[in-house]
C-alpha cells in the first residue's frame, strides 16, 4: 500500500501531495509520448496532460467531494490554481501522470488494445479519513491510447457525467464521483449522430475521483496478449489493495476474487434496475472489478417502463437495452472468467464455471429484494415474485412512469388505495387504466394486511422522487453551453436529494409529466 502525505483540509494546492505507486508497482510502457501506438508488457503508459487552451471556467463543483475526499475547503475551487489542477495545466506534488492499458470486448466483440483515450490517472490520495482515492481527468488530451480520437471531451457529455456520477452517489449506488467540471473556449469537433454533420463544440474536463479505475478489461488485455506474469502481478495488486478479506497466500485467492466479483455485479446491475438505470455501454471496458458504476456516457433513466429502453442512439441492435444489462453482465462476467483461466488451475476452471451460474440466481435474489422495498414490503412471501411481475407487465402496457409510479404508489396512503383515490397521482393515474388495475391492487393490499408490520418505506433509499433524465440533462446543457451554469447548479443540488420533495424540483417540473419533446431526445456515444 501506499502512504501519502497530507495536511489539513485548508492546505495550498502547491503543499498538496499525490502519488502514482502504480508506476512503482508495475513495469511502465518504456515508449515516451502522446502519440498513438501498441502499447505491450506494461499496465501503464507515462502521458503529460494538454492544457485547455482559452479562458478557462469553474462550470460545476462537487462540495462534498473536495471537502469530504479530498481535504480541500471549496473556496479554493475559485482560484486560479484549482483552475490549472483540475483541467491539467499544471501538476501537483508528486504526480506522474499515467494512462491505463486495457482491452475490451465492445458490443460482444473482442476490440483489441483500448485504453485511457481522454483520461489521465494524476495519482493516489489518501485523506484524513484514511481513505485512498485515485484522481484522473477526463477529456485532458491524447495519450498513446486515443486511437483516432482527439483526447478530448465536450461540454454536453461533461455535464452529464458530472451529473450523473453525483447523482448515483446519493440515490445510494456504487460509483466514481465528480470533483469539478472546467470548460473552456477552445474549440472541438464533433459528429454527434455520425451522420456526416461535424459541429465546433467546446472542450471540458472533468476531475473524477474513485477507489480504483481497474476494469475488465484491464486483466483481459493481459490474458489475449500472453503476459500471464503481468496479469498475476496485476491480480495480485488489486486483491491486496482492494479486497482485504482475501489472503494473499491462499492458493484460491483468484477464485474467490471472481466469485466476489460475480456476486457484487449481480448486486450492481441490480440497484441499476431499480431506479431505472441504462448504462448505455455495457463493453467489457466499461465494468468494474470493484463493481462501482465508471465511464458515464450515453446513459439514460427510462421514463415509461419499457425493458427495450435503449438509451444510445449508436446501438442499432439494443444490445444495452436496460432488460438485457443483466444478460450482458453475464456475458462480461464469462469473458472475465477467460481472462482469469491462465492463472486457475483446472480444477480452479471448473469451480469458477460453477460460480458464473450462480450468477442468475444471485441477480435474481437481489431484484426480488429490492422491489420488494420499492413495494414497501418489509418481509418476503413466496407470491411476491408474481405480485411484482404484474405490476412491471401492467407498467409497460400502460407506459406508467418508471419513478414515478413506485413513488405515488409508496406516497399513496392505504385509505387512497382503498378507495382507488389516484387521480391526483398522473403516474398511478396512467396505470390505473389498465384492465386488471383493480385486480392487482387487490393482491397488493391482500399482501400488505398479511404484514408482521405495517407497509414502511425507507424514505433515505427508497423510490426517489427525482432522477436525471434526459430532457433535464438537456436543458442544462443548453444553458451551459451559453456559459450559464446555473440550471447545472440547480440540478446538482436537487439530485442531492433525490428522495426529499423539494419546491425548486417541483416548480420546475422535474416530477411532473415529461414533456413531449422529451421523446425526441437522442444521445450517442459521440462526445
Amino acid at each position: 500500500s501506499c502512504l501519502l502525505w497530507q495536511q489539513h483540509r485548508n492546505i495550498n494546492y502547491e503543499q498538496t501531495s499525490i502519488v502514482s505507486c502504480f508506476a512503482e508497482a508495475f513495469p511502465v510502457d518504456d515508449v515516451d509520448g502522446n502519440f498513438v501506438r501498441t502499447v505491450k508488457d506494461c499496465i501503464f503508459s507515462k502521458s503529460i496532460p494538454t492544457p485547455l487552451k482559452g479562458p478557462l471556467r469553474l462550470a460545476a463543483v462537487s462540495k462534498e467531494v473536495v471537502e469530504e475526499t479530498l481535504d480541500l475547503d471549496v473556496v479554493l475551487t475559485q482560484s486560479e490554481d484549482f483552475l490549472q489542477f483540475a483541467s491539467g495545466g499544471k501538476l501537483m506534488s508528486g504526480s506522474v501522470p499515467l494512462t491505463h492499458r486495457y482491452g475490451g470486448h465492445q458490443f460482444g466483440y473482442w476490440a483489441g488494445q483500448l485504453g485511457d483515450g481522454r483520461a489521465h490517472l494524476l495519482g493516489q490520495y489518501l485523506n484524513r479519513k484514511g481513505e485512498t482515492w485515485e484522481l484522473q481527468l477526463k477529456g485532458s488530451g491524447k495519450t498513446p491510447y486515443s486511437r483516432s480520437g482527439d483526447g478530448r471531451a465536450v461540454i454536453r457529455s461533461s455535464v452529464r457525467e458530472f451529473l450523473c456520477s453525483e447523482a448515483m452517489h446519493f440515490l445510494g449506488v456504487p460509483t466514481s464521483r465528480a470533483a469539478s467540471l472546467i470548460v473552456s473556449e477552445e474549440p472541438v469537433l464533433r459528429d454527434q449522430f455520425y451522420n456526416g454533420n461535424v459541429d465546433t463544440e467546446r472542450g471540458a474536463v472533468v476531475l473524477r475521483v474513485a477507489k480504483s479505475w481497474f476494469r475488465f478489461g484491464s486483466l483481459e488485455i493481459l490474458a489475449k496478449s500472453g503476459e500471464t506474469d503481468l496479469l498475476r502481478k496485476l491480480l495480485d495488486f488489486v486483491i491486496e489493495e482492494h479486497f482485504p478479506s482475501i489472503v494473499s497466500d491462499d492458493p484460491d485467492k483468484y477464485l474467490v476474487f471472481y466469485s466476489t466479483v460475480v456476486n457484487e455485479t449481480a448486486h450492481l446491475i441490480g440497484q441499476w434496475m431499480s431506479i431505472g438505470f441504462a448504462h448505455g455501454v455495457c463493453n467489457t471496458d466499461n465494468f468494474s472489478l470493484l463493481s462501482i458504476t465508471i465511464d458515464y456516457g450515453p446513459f439514460g433513466f427510462m421514463e415509461a417502463y419499457d425493458p427495450n429502453f435503449v438509451p444510445n442512439s449508436s446501438d442499432d441492435e439494443g444490445r444495452y437495452r436496460i432488460g438485457a444489462q443483466a444478460d450482458v453482465g453475464l456475458f462480461n462476467l464469462q469473458k472475465l472468467q477467460e481472462a482469469l483461466n491462465p492463472v486457475l488451475t483446472q480444477k480452479q476452471q471448473r469451480a469458477a464455471n460453477m460460480i458464473l451460474k450462480g450468477f442468475t440466481g444471485i441477480y435474481q435474489m437481489r431484484i426480488q429484494q429490492l422491489f420488494r422495498g420499492k413495494l414497501g414490503l418489509r418481509d418476503e412471501d413466496e407470491e411476491d415474485g408474481l405480485l411484482i411481475a404484474l405490476l412491471l407487465k401492467m407498467m409497460e402496457e400502460t407506459k406508467s412512469d418508471f419513478t414515478m409510479t413506485f413513488r405515488q404508489l409508496s406516497e399513496a396512503s392505504q385509505l387512497q388505495l382503498h378507495s382507488r383515490n389516484v387521480s391526483q397521482m398522473w403516474a398511478l393515474y396512467d396505470l390505473s387504466q389498465h384492465v386488471h388495475f383493480s385486480d392487482w391492487l387487490r393482491m397488493y393490499l391482500l399482501r400488505i394486511s398479511r404484514l408482521k408490520k405495517s407497509r414502511s418505506f425507507n424514505k433515505k433509499c427508497v423510490n426517489p422522487r427525482y432522477v436525471l433524465r434526459n430532457w433535464m440533462a438537456e436543458l442544462a446543457i443548453r444553458k451551459a453551453e451559453k456559459n450559464d451554469f446555473s440550471q447545472v447548479a440547480m440540478l446538482h443540488r436537487i439530485l442531492a436529494s433525490p428522495f426529499v420533495t423539494q419546491t425548486t424540483a417541483e416548480d420546475a417540473g422535474y416530477a411532473s409529466r415529461p414533456p413531449r419533446w422529451s421523446q425526441r431526445l437522442k444521445v450517442s456515444c459521440s462526445s
